[in-house]
This record gives structure tokens, sequence and C-alpha cells, in this order.
């Protein structure tokens, strides 16, 4: 597939099939999701595969602030991906500061670049995904154990779909694009 279509077909897919997502085409989707460009190529994103229906379960039922649509949407995915990233290194200088005024928030800027490319290739690959954001992050990061240097950022549904979804329908560029 060309990268223009797999930009302009790739959906938020929230129904998934009960299919399994194998080992070896998680890691290869990891192994493309790698070369997302990140702040000096610190590559500070790191992912968690969930896979236990009793885990995911937990998480809908416990983490998802009263949020029904996100808990339903992880109750029916076979695979669960939890991205953190490595604390104060993109967008920090070796010694400790910051080398932006955007301070901490470029390591999350890493993160969607990150988690983009994630989903473009599980698409490429023939899955579909969903970003979720909302949930209790501090409860879900201490229940999964998130290493103290890391910090939970997003949960990433995937699976194969259930259906295919039309495109929704798209600004104008001249709505999204001026000249100085």
């Amino acid at each position: 597939m060309d990268t223009n279509t797999c930009i302009r077909t790739r959906r938020s897919v929230r129904s998934f099939k009960e299919e399994p997502v194998s080992h070896a085409l998680l890691e290869e989707i990891i192994s493309v999701a790698s070369y997302a460009p990140s702040w000096k190529n610190t590559q500070i994103s790191r992912y968690i595969a969930i896979e236990t229906r009793e885990t995911m379960d937990y998480i809908a039922d416990h983490f998802c602030m009263s949020f029904s649509h996100n808990a339903n949407i992880i109750k029916g995915s076979p695979l669960l991906i939890a991205q953190t990233f490595v604390k104060n290194r993109s967008g920090f200088t070796r010694e400790g500061t910051y080398d932006t005024d955007r301070g901490e928030g470029w390591q999350y800027y890493d993160c969607g670049i990150t988690a983009q490319t994630f989903c473009l290739a599980a698409h490429e690959a023939g899955l579909g995904s969903v970003i979720l954001g909302v949930f209790d992050r501090l409860a879900l990061q201490e229940y999964l154990q998130i290493p103290p240097e890391q910090e939970l950022m997003a949960l990433i549904a995937v699976g194969h779909p259930a259906a295919e979804s039309p495109a929704p329908k798209r600004k104008e560029v001249s709505d999204l694009l001026s000249y100085r």
C-alpha cells in the first residue's frame, strides 16, 4: 500500500473481530513504529501488549472514568497497547534542562508521532486501531506497574476490523492552510 492510500484509508476502528493479533505481526508493527521521528532520535516510546481478557476487562471496568464508550472498545478488542514513554529525554538537554519553551510538552508530541506511525503500520498490515486518551492515567499507571522513569501516555485498541468504515468529511485545504 502506498503512503497516500494508507493515510487516506486509515480509520479509528472501534469494533473488532475476536481473532487474536499474532506476536509476529505486532512485533513487525512495533519495528515499523520505531522509525517514527523523535527529538534528537531519543525514541522514547515503549509499549505494553495486554492480551488477557481478564486484564482488559479490569482496565475497562476500573480505569475508564465512567466513559462507557472507551470501556466498550477495550472489552471488544483482542489487544490493548499501553503506550508509555521514557521521561525527561525528549525536549531536554543532556544536563536535564529544557531545549525548548515547550518544557515537558515535546515528549507528548513525540508520543503522538509514534502512536500515529504505529496506527498507520497496523493499518498497512490489515489491522484496525484507535488511540484512547480518556482513562485514569495515574491509577492505571500504578496498576500496570509502569517504572518511575516512564509515564503512561495512551491506550491503543488493536485488532482485525469487524467492518469497513467510510471516511468522515474532511475540511477543505483552504480551511487548514494560510500563507503569510
